[in-house]
């Protein structure tokens, strides 16, 4: 092993330490502490070093504008501390999107594009030692305590890992070691393809989109697959609870949950099946949708990363927080689902015509779950006053259609909002490496505020 991949394996031990066992804090004030000397360094000593905020004495985090991609594309070299354009890098990411090698770097930085689901594709930067420093962090969130030993007894076969996603990246490579055994699936290559690959590789641990999982689950049940996984990891989208139980009845383990972005490692799932935030590397703003404040938008502040500053980032996820405290003992906020994007909801005007009510995802993805088999897919596409609905149904189309115009008028009328002018249509499948959208506001009903 050379000196240099020694050190990354160093960096990626010791960070891997620090998270999963000195980061372990029993009172939320403690937790509050350590993000507050984290935050101080981070204003004081890393934050000037990216030329938009040169100069500037900054104490005081709230002092600072909110951004979002739009903020951060717009002046991608001010945010980053290696005055790094746009221009410079966007071409570099191109091109492995297109060849498929994701090995280049630019010096010893990767650069990734996001997938894009909000519209427009966003621009990443990471660092080799971030790269390192965030696998042990990820090892330290995610991996369960009876696979330690196959990271840590050399007489024992690797640790192997399938990473199924649209993209791959040195961001997720710098897992392969020789205790880990890394194998990432191209999504755009499609499903069936790589079964007979994921066969040979019978890896300990599956990581996928929840579409996959439901996929690679159903041609489990089929007799078409049979590896079994002892975790598994839904990774992407919104893992819905369908998806959930199907990989359960085929594998046996339940899947847990990454909330990663390329804005940073966002959360994790505990030993308790709880998603909690990451909040031991991360400072995070709820940003509250509704006078009860049992729904935000996160709000991040990475003080981890140190070549692209993220600040106040303003992230386009709706999160529900769960009711209570998690029995592992987690003092980082508990969240009982991601319910997908601030576009997901979708928004009716009220019976007086006054303003328009938000219908969250989860309220809708309920309505139609008590359809139950008979409604295989669906998805919703608002535009203005009207809901085209695109179904697949496991009978009759006509009558699935009817059935469920009948079920979305009466949530209106319990919601009290007027129903929308309903389209039906046949659902379609998205091509392989898309991310699922059940539901889509593309246009907002006009006139009328928004009223959470």
């Amino acid at each position: 092993m050379s000196a240099e991949r020694a050190l990354g394996a160093l960096r990626s031990i010791a960070s891997f330490i620090h998270s999963r066992y000195r980061l372990r804090f029993t009172r939320r004030e403690q937790l509050e502490a350590w993000q507050a000397r984290q935050l101080r360094h981070f204003l004081r000593d890393v934050l000037p070093r990216a030329g938009r905020f040169q100069g500037r004495a900054i104490t005081d985090l709230a002092s600072l504008p909110l951004m979002d991609k739009a903020t951060l594309m717009g002046d991608f070299a001010g945010f980053n501390s290696c005055g790094l354009s746009l221009e410079e890098v966007l071409p570099i990411a191109r091109q492995a999107e297109a060849s498929r090698d994701f090995s280049p770097t630019l010096g010893d930085i990767t650069v990734g594009l996001s997938s894009g689901t909000s519209g427009n594709q966003g621009v990443f930067l990471v660092s080799s030692e971030e790269r390192q420093r965030w696998a042990g962090i990820l090892l330290a969130k995610t991996l369960p305590r009876h696979l330690l030993p196959r990271l840590l007894t050399p007489w024992r076969p690797a640790l192997r890992i399938a990473f199924y996603l649209r993209a791959n990246s040195r961001l997720y490579t710098t897992l392969s070691s020789r205790r880990i055994d890394f194998g990432f699936y191209d999504l755009t290559l499609g499903l069936e393809p790589s079964l007979a690959r994921l066969e040979a590789h019978a890896p300990d641990v599956l990581v996928a989109p929840a579409t996959v999982l439901r996929g690679l689950a159903e041609a489990a049940l089929a007799g078409r697959l049979s590896i079994r996984p002892s975790h598994i990891l839904s990774v992407a989208e919104v893992l819905e609870a369908e998806d959930a139980e199907a990989v359960r009845s085929a594998f046996g383990v339940a899947p847990q949950q990454i909330y990663q972005a390329s804005e940073g490692f966002l959360g994790y799932t505990c030993e308790r099946g709880t998603l909690h935030l990451n909040e031991c590397h991360l400072h995070i703003e709820p940003e509250w949708l509704d006078a009860g404040r049992t729904r935000f938008q996160p709000i991040i502040t990475d003080f981890s990363r140190r070549t692209q500053m993220i600040v106040r980032y303003r992230l386009n996820d709706v999160l529900r927080v769960a009711e209570a405290p998690c029995a592992c003992g987690r003092v980082e906020r508990a969240i009982a689902a991601i319910e997908g994007r601030a576009d997901d909801i979708l928004w009716l005007p009220d019976l007086p015509g006054r303003q328009l009510l938000a219908l969250y995802p989860d309220v809708l993805r309920r309505t139609l779950l008590m359809h139950g088999a008979a409604l295989q897919e669906y998805e919703i596409h608002q535009r203005g006053l009207a809901w085209q609905v695109n179904l697949r149904a496991a009978s009759d189309h006509d009558d699935a259609c009817l059935a469920l115009g009948d079920s979305l008028r009466a949530l209106c009328a319990q919601l009290g909002v007027r129903p929308p002018a309903l389209g039906f249509g046949h659902w379609q499948p998205a091509p392989p490496e898309a991310k699922r959208r059940r539901l889509k506001l593309l246009e907002l009903p006009e006139g009328l505020p928004c009223t959470y």
